[in-house]
């Protein structure tokens, strides 16, 4: 697979793809940035190793950033930098055991901060912002106007982000979607500084095993909602339970969870085909690729039922391995 493709694989936009076309023939470094907030879950844990594997093998020296500091701004486990810390290093060891590059170097974001250089790149980033333009960005932490007017610190957040990126002379910066507020931050903060702008990997959000409860409307999946989840910690047991109340509508693919994992983690990464093992009243078992599948099932050729069973075995297969590893640390 060719360097831009891999690139490319399972995400939802690269800002901008020519941009990305050109770092790629020379050095280039990239990285994510991950608030340690609690137990890691099917996307923190295994989507986002394996885009990162994708990357390092596009030929980008890649980071990632524990960011404590910001978790703490974002008063993630109360803010207890203790807990962070703790829940940092859970999440390194699980990258690990499911498989990230020994080449990937993690760094935590209070080391950055030790640092005089860093606070005077934040503050040239401050200058080259204004109030409004930081506002925009405030969804990148899950908080509203209100939120930021009530603690100062709040505003910052966004700041941080920025100062990441430049102060460690990134290219690619990698995220969920609901980090692209951020990065176009950057971008336009870059270009008044003259420094060079980031080249943006957007992936898509997995939805809560919950749902919404309306279809034009997103919920992803959370660490702070244990059922909204699959967490690398949870039994076999816990995950078939979880994955048989997921919300997962007859013939409806998009917002469904169950979908969104076979999708974005299942297909890619681990098997490019999927047993479903309908009764022989309803067409007997059938082997898919994910094409098929969506096919099948927006026709009602294959029953919730019938894909979630098929899911949660996929789903232990590949959680499993990495689950028994942490336990044996």
């Amino acid at each position: 697979m060719e360097n831009i493709e891999l690139l490319k694989r399972d995400t939802s936009e690269i800002i901008t793809e020519d941009e990305a076309l050109d770092a790629l023939k020379n050095s280039c470094k990239g990285y994510w940035g991950v608030e340690p907030s609690g137990l890691p879950h099917i996307a923190t844990g295994i989507l986002f190793t394996n885009k990162i594997n994708d990357m390092v093998r596009a030929g980008i020296k890649m980071k990632v950033l524990l960011a404590d500091w910001h978790a703490r701004v974002n008063d993630k486990l109360g803010g207890d930098i203790e807990k962070i810390r703790e829940s940092g290093e859970l999440l390194k060891r699980t990258m690990i055991a499911a498989g990230l590059d020994s080449s990937v170097e993690f760094i935590w974001a209070g080391d950055l901060v030790s640092s005089r250089d860093y606070w005077e790149e934040l503050l040239k980033v401050s200058k080259n912002s204004s109030l409004l333009r930081i506002r925009r960005a405030l969804p990148i932490m899950g908080r509203t106007e209100q939120d930021a007017d009530r603690d100062f610190s709040k505003y910052i957040y966004p700041l941080m982000q920025v100062t990441d990126i430049i102060y460690m002379d990134l290219d690619f910066a990698l995220g969920g979607m609901d980090q692209r507020h951020a990065h176009m931050l950057q971008r336009d903060v870059a270009e008044k500084m003259g420094v060079k702008k980031v080249i943006s990997v957007h992936m898509p959000l997995i939805s809560s095993l919950k749902g919404s409860g309306r279809m034009d409307d997103f919920k992803k999946m959370s660490k702070s909602d244990p059922d909204s989840a699959i967490f690398i910690t949870d039994s076999d047991e816990d995950i078939k339970r979880k994955i048989k109340h997921a919300y997962c509508p007859v013939g409806v693919t998009e917002n469904n969870p169950v979908i969104d994992i076979l999708k974005y983690v299942v297909f890619p990464y681990y098997q490019e085909r999927l047993t479903i093992n309908r009764p022989e009243s309803k067409g007997g078992p059938v082997e898919v690729d994910f094409h098929e599948l969506i096919n099948l099932y927006e026709n009602q050729k294959i029953h919730p039922v019938d894909l979630k069973n098929a899911a949660a075995e996929s789903i232990i297969n590949i959680i499993g391995p990495v689950r028994e590893k942490i336990e044996g640390d």
